[in-house]
């Protein structure tokens, strides 16, 4: 492995690193120097974000020049050193108290560039020399952990501003928090998921985490998690959501640490808010809980308990069957939908991926007997007993059985256009959505129930852009949206959707729009996969076309799906275990099982789709 180093890296600007082989720990170095003066120098990133490399900062060399000071401190402020301990060596005295690196991220696309703001001056020593720091800014972490991204970057500029402490030269003045490349913050943080109730459902909120020890509080990965749970949710999920956590609960004092013991049943102890809650109201906080920290391991997490401020009698516990009923979680599905030949196929899911692929078969109800209805996209209701349905042309919305016959209903939503309507949606309350692309009349819909009188939905910040495609999410507090402004190119945004309380007499709306690929040049489709995540199908500028996961919040998760090109629809169940289902212009209908590579399910078809 080679020695962490930066472009022109002094002998405070280099870091160690211990990487993990084979249960032996293998200790690299180095060092080099650094001009003193000239042009902007940039702090280059680390290579790759391998979770089993620590990376250590040098403290700073005797009689080291102002700019060895500022690289060797925009160097250890990448360190996985405790506290950062050594990154704090670099400042004064009064800076090293008061600087807060938890207090926010900011997140660069490459490394920083540095450069003094008066160089010929540097040689002559001056009294407080200043440094510019400068980058494009891609995103932010927030005090509350929620990943915030800037859609094409934004110009960062900050400054560091040095003085003698003694006969050494000390960096006095310096950003808040911490500010990292987008590989370094990658290897640093880790994304989790947090969850709240809406209207009795759980809803991921996701957040970033150190993946080692904070260097503020000293807790290690779960124990941040948990205590970003009781800190509360996300200020642009917290319109939406609620936590059955009593205001002010938090963790016992002095609690850093939180650990599994033999039966894989995780005890978190709690503060005096927490002592008077109820049976029930303890439960949905256990609940909470379990959903939170079930990824953290790689053993599965069987219990939950909530300790008593006394720290000897439990409040509550849950195991992973309770807290599944108490989530309310939409219902598995049973099946996967297709179009053929404008006609509405099912497929069984095998209970095993590498069984073969049951005969796709039509579906029930009046689609089985209505021939003269071409069916063009369609959405499953989350029972499977329903299906919202838009014909070929595009002009009409229909809600058909799926289980009992009749006669074609009605059209429930229609459009003035040809292929005006989008692909419907559902939402696990049974509510139907769909977009109307129609240039004169452009509008998302809400059908209440399905058949009740369709809703238009306001939809802020479209700036005159056209919804394209949409998604609603299963717990129908999120929408992701493809939008475009006339062109081809579409881009991905996920919006919060609010529902007023019934004695309001408000609209349903879809507030604060936020990227949900900025990565991604052009986006091609989306799903809703599980975890809160999606399913993107898209290119990145001047790139081939990929599938790859992003988090609901805009950021990346590492790996993409293998052979993506071709692929124009994309479908995921809310089921891990179930496969990925595609439309490939090459192979038609396809499945990508875990941990498998794609397998065709039939040459013909479209529009694949899991019920959602």
């Amino acid at each position: 492995m080679k020695a962490r180093r930066t472009d022109g890296a002094t002998a405070g600007a280099t870091a160690v690193r211990a990487a993990a082989l084979g249960g032996a720990g293998l200790l690299l170095a180095g060092c080099a120097s650094m001009p003193t003066r000239g042009e902007v120098r940039p702090v280059s990133a680390t290579q790759g974000a391998d979770s089993q490399v620590r990376v250590y900062g040098v403290p700073p060399a005797p009689n080291a020049s102002p700019s060895e000071i500022v690289g060797g401190f925009l160097e250890a402020m990448t360190s996985d050193d405790p506290q950062l301990s050594t990154a704090r060596q670099y400042l004064t005295a009064e800076a090293a108290k008061s600087w807060k690196p938890g207090s926010k991220v900011t997140v660069l696309s490459s490394g920083l560039g540095r450069s003094p703001e008066k160089p010929d001056k540097l040689d002559k020593q001056p009294e407080a020399p200043r440094f510019k720091l400068t980058g494009d800014k891609v995103a932010t972490v927030d005090e509350r952990n929620a990943y915030q991204p800037e859609p094409g970057g934004v110009p960062f500029e900050q400054h560091l501003q040095l003085v003698r402490e003694g006969n050494e030269w000390r960096i006095s003045e310096l950003p808040d928090g911490l500010v990292l490349s987008e590989s370094d913050f990658q290897r640093i943080f880790l994304p989790v998921n947090k969850y709240y109730f809406a209207s009795g459902t759980l809803v991921a909120d996701p957040v970033y985490v150190r993946q080692r020890t904070d260097p503020d509080s000293r807790m290690d990965k779960t124990t941040q998690t948990v205590q970003s749970l009781l800190d509360g949710p996300s200020k642009w999920l917290a319109p939406v959501v609620n936590s059955s956590f009593p205001t002010g609960t938090a963790l016992r004092d002095g609690t850093k640490s939180l650990s599994y013991d033999a039966q894989n049943t995780l005890r978190v102890p709690l503060n005096n808010k927490a002592d008077n809650v109820t049976e029930p109201q303890c439960r949905k906080m256990a609940t909470q809980l379990m959903y939170t920290v079930r990824d953290l391991t790689s053993s599965r997490v069987a219990r939950v308990e909530l300790v008593h401020s006394d720290n000897k009698s439990v409040l509550c516990g849950v195991d992973e069957s309770l807290a599944a009923t108490i989530a309310n979680r939409v219902p598995a599905a049973r099946h996967q939908y297709y179009i053929d030949q404008h006609k509405l196929l099912r497929v069984s899911l095998p209970s095993d991926p590498e069984q073969s692929f049951e005969q796709a078969v039509p579906v029930g109800g009046p689609l089985a007997g209505a021939p003269q209805l071409k069916v063009g996209t369609a959405a499953i209701a989350y029972e499977e007993k329903r299906a919202g349905v838009v014909s070929e042309d595009g002009h009409s919305l229909y809600t058909v059985s799926l289980t009992t016959g009749g006669p074609l209903p009605a059209p429930v939503q229609t459009s003035r256009v040809k292929d005006g309507l989008s692909a419907p949606s559902w939402d696990g309350r049974g509510d139907l959505w769909v977009a109307d692309r129609d240039p004169q009349h452009q509008a998302l819909w809400r059908i209440p129930g399905g058949t009740g009188t369709p809703q238009r939905v306001d939809v802020a910040g479209l700036d005159g852009r056209r919804i394209e495609a949409l998604r609603i999410s299963s717990d129908g507090v999120r929408i992701a949206v493809l939008l475009s402004t006339g062109g081809a190119r579409k881009e991905l945004y996920v919006g919060r959707v609010e529902r007023p309380e019934a004695a309001d007499g408000g609209k349903v709306s879809v507030r604060e729009l936020r990227p949900a690929a900025p990565q991604m040049a052009d986006v091609t489709a989306m799903s809703w996969a599980p975890r809160g995540r999606l399913l993107v199908v898209g290119r990145e500028s001047e790139g081939v076309m990929q599938a790859r996961y992003m988090q609901a919040d805009g950021s990346m998760v590492a790996g993409s799906l293998p052979g993506a090109n071709g692929l124009t629809d994309v479908a995921a169940s809310e089921d891990e275990k179930q496969p990925v289902v595609a439309y490939s212009d090459a192979d038609g209908i396809v499945w990508l099982p875990p941990g498998a590579q794609w397998r065709t399910v039939s040459a013909g078809g479209s529009a694949p789709v899991y019920p959602g």
